[in-house]
């Protein structure tokens, strides 16, 4: 079994909570994803901090693709872990 990791990076905390809630609706999720604090190199102000969802993918189910386009709608990317 791999330890496939999917990781969602969105603008703010509220679109990374939308996100989280709405994955395991659109993509039946078993596991909660995991959310992540990112605060940008050099930067203290809270605001300028990236919020990443990361999702356990073992099985190898979820399309890369299809998350990049899902991340999109609130303004985030998909990225290589």
């Amino acid at each position: 079994m791999s330890d496939v990791r999917h990781v969602l990076v969105l603008p703010d905390r509220e679109a990374a909570e939308e996100v989280a809630e709405a994955l395991a609706d659109r993509f039946g999720l078993e596991e909660e994803p995991q959310l992540v604090r990112d605060a940008l190199a050099g930067e203290d102000d809270a605001e300028d901090a990236q919020w990443l969802v990361v999702l356990r993918d073992e099985a190898e189910r979820l399309d890369p693709a299809e998350l990049e386009e899902f991340a999109g709608e609130w303004d985030g990317w998909r990225e290589e872990p």
